[in-house]
């Protein structure tokens, strides 16, 4: 044989794709409220002394929950987007680069949300009732000083669903057969 005839690429699914991806960037979005509740629980206060004129000063060692509040939370965002990455690239049917930008998107939404929820859940589990007194002990709530946390989640996402799809091998990474 002469010359071998190779079969057409599939092409990329847009207009079947658009309403089941945003289902999915909202609902991966709405679980950002669980991972902020998540995240308020598992952080770790700051210990502060109350001095003249309401200035807190954080106790010895104390000011690095700083950073612990970060690194939980960040971590905790890329394991849910390591989860979310496997779960969108089980949905077989609708793999492809729409349903990609969709869990992309709707992590970041709920990266975002997850941070203005932990921080009001937090807020709330660590209010000071009553006035202190100077020298008192009290504990501050954690707080996020870093957005830079929010591409956590969707570069977990992302990295998995992309191994997963360059692992595939298909030209359509297996739609037909779903």
């Amino acid at each position: 044989m002469l010359f071998h005839r190779r079969p057409p690429r599939p092409r990329v699914v847009v207009k079947a794709d658009l309403l089941p991806a945003v289902s999915l960037l909202s609902l991966i979005g709405v679980l950002g409220i669980p991972l902020g509740w998540l995240w308020s629980l598992l952080a770790p206060p700051e210990r502060v002394r109350v001095f003249d004129g309401g200035q807190l000063i954080p106790l010895q060692l104390e000011s690095w929950h700083r950073f612990d509040d970060l690194a939980v939370y960040a971590l905790l965002g890329l394991g849910l987007g390591v989860v979310t990455g496997v779960a969108v690239w089980m949905l077989r049917e609708r793999r492809g680069p729409v349903v990609l930008i969709a869990a992309v998107l709707g992590g970041l939404l709920a990266a975002w949300l997850g941070v203005q929820m932990g921080v009001a859940f937090a807020n709330s589990a660590y209010a000071v009732t009553t006035t202190p007194a100077v020298g008192d002990v009290i504990e501050r709530a954690p707080r996020i000083e870093s957005l830079w946390v929010l591409v956590a989640q969707p570069l977990g996402t992302a990295l998995v669903y992309g191994l997963l799809a360059g692992w595939n091998g298909r030209d359509d990474l297996g739609r037909r057969l779903g």
